[in-house]
């Protein structure tokens, strides 16, 4: 009997949480396909593995013996997995960096000068992840290091190290009615829908709605992105409003949108993070200084 591993994840992670909403949040997945993957999976091994009440997901007698064997499993399958793609990356001399949208921005080019100085013959090979995968690559193994935006699910797993932080301002429409005011408060966006990350990345969406700092304002939601294009062609629409680094007025400009200072939000930071059995990886570790490298030749010392 074959079984796929994603289904051994999502039934640990819900018999760890004992509920499908927070496991959902955590695995970055919708509550309805996180339902349905493990109904699958009760279905290939022709058992019930949950009981189901109002008060969450209880495990039934099955349930548990699978629950004391699947991490084991998954750690051991996690581990091969990781040092083959990590060997095949090694033997290409080419160390896999993920990043979030304008990565760490002027910085980024510095600490990629600085990684090809360090390891004469290596690339350091970029690859942008979608925001629906606020780990840049890391969660699943798919990238040796990570350029991230903090706070984002999953953090608490993973080395982080925070290199600097910047303002958070709001970007919308062109024709936008606060458009030509110089400086924006939270509060005046209460009422405006938003453009958002889709709902399972959890926190992280939370994070850039401003969830925390609406003081139990409810947030309104007029389309949902995952990608830096499709999020500019939602604002410049109309659809919505929608909070992003100061940074992002530098790197994503467009005919229609505008970005304006907003004030009652705090800032938001940029950090290296790379899972912990790379710490004594070399290469992670030389790239790892180099982001400490470029802090340090930061002109304002952030």
């Amino acid at each position: 009997m074959d079984v796929d591993t994603r289904l051994l994840r999502y039934f640990a992670a819900v018999a760890e949480e004992g509920s499908v909403t927070r496991a959902a949040q955590r695995l970055y997945v919708s509550q309805p396909a996180l339902t349905k993957q493990i109904r699958q999976l009760e279905a290939v091994l022709g058992t019930d593995l949950f009981t189901r009440s109002r008060n969450g997901m209880t495990l039934t007698e099955p349930g548990r013996a699978l629950a004391e064997r699947v991490p084991a499993l998954l750690a051991g399958w996690e581990a091969a997995l990781r040092e083959t793609r990590a060997a095949a990356s090694r033997a290409a001399r080419v160390l896999r960096v993920g990043f979030l949208a304008s990565a760490a921005n002027e910085a980024t080019q510095p600490i990629i000068a600085e990684f090809t100085r360090r390891r004469p013959g290596w690339r350091a090979e970029m690859r942008q992840a979608a925001w629906s995968d606020p780990s840049a690559g890391l969660a699943d193994s798919d990238v040796d290091v990570a350029l991230v935006r903090l706070p984002f699910p999953g953090q608490e797993a993973l080395r982080v190290l925070p290199l600097f932080s910047e303002p958070r301002c709001v970007a919308l429409a062109e024709s936008h009615p606060l458009a030509a005011r110089e400086t924006i408060a939270l509060h005046e966006l209460r009422d405006e829908p938003f453009v958002a990350a889709p709902p399972e990345t959890g926190r992280w969406r939370e994070y850039w709605l401003a969830a925390d700092e609406r003081d139990g304002h409810p947030v309104r939601v007029g389309a949902v992105t995952e990608h830096p294009d499709d999020w500019l062609t939602a604002i410049a629409n109309g659809y919505g409003v929608a909070l992003a680094p100061e940074s992002a007025a530098r790197f994503y400009t467009r005919p229609g949108v505008v970005y304006r200072p907003v004030t009652g939000v705090g800032p938001s930071g940029v950090a290296v993070a790379w899972a912990p059995a790379d710490d004594d990886d070399p290469v992670v570790q030389d790239f790892v200084r180099c982001c400490r490298a470029a802090l340090r030749a930061r002109p304002d010392g952030a």
